[in-house]
């Protein structure tokens, strides 16, 4: 599966459950994965079979239970825009009421904060650890 060149450019493959390929957005503002069905040729959720349908559901609900164990957000944002990138792809923002676009959405509101090199491996690393991430995608 061939990833769009702006999700290939902006964000950091994880690995892969058994649909999706799990990404990170590299913004410390805010814990931010990407779900990404390894199909070719979607855009759009109803494109998928219903099989694949629920698999993408399961999926995101259960990275959205990850999110709230490891960060304790207040809230998790999941959205599937596509404005930008064609290819089929579910945000999951985990938000608090401190952060610094509470409660607007997160983009285009403040600057993406880097993570440094030892919090970015950190993140990743228990990300991979609890989804219990396949390497390859």
């Amino acid at each position: 599966m061939i990833l769009h060149k702006q999700l290939e450019k902006d964000c950091i493959v994880l690995g892969k459950l058994d649909l999706c390929a799990v990404l990170l957005m590299p913004d410390a503002n805010y814990p931010w994965l990407i779900l990404v069905p390894q199909r070719e040729n979607i855009s759009e959720i109803y494109q998928l079979s219903e099989g694949d349908q629920q698999l993408l559901i399961r999926e995101s609900s259960h990275v959205s239970r990850v999110l709230v164990e490891l960060f304790q957000p207040d809230k998790i944002n999941v959205a599937a825009l596509g404005n930008m990138v064609p290819q089929l792809h579910v945000h999951h923002v985990a938000r608090y009421k401190t952060d610094a676009a509470w409660p607007a959405p997160v983009w285009g509101a403040v600057a993406a904060q880097q993570y440094s090199d030892q919090g970015l491996a950190d993140v990743c690393k228990k990300i991979q650890d609890y989804l219990n991430l396949r390497e390859n995608i």
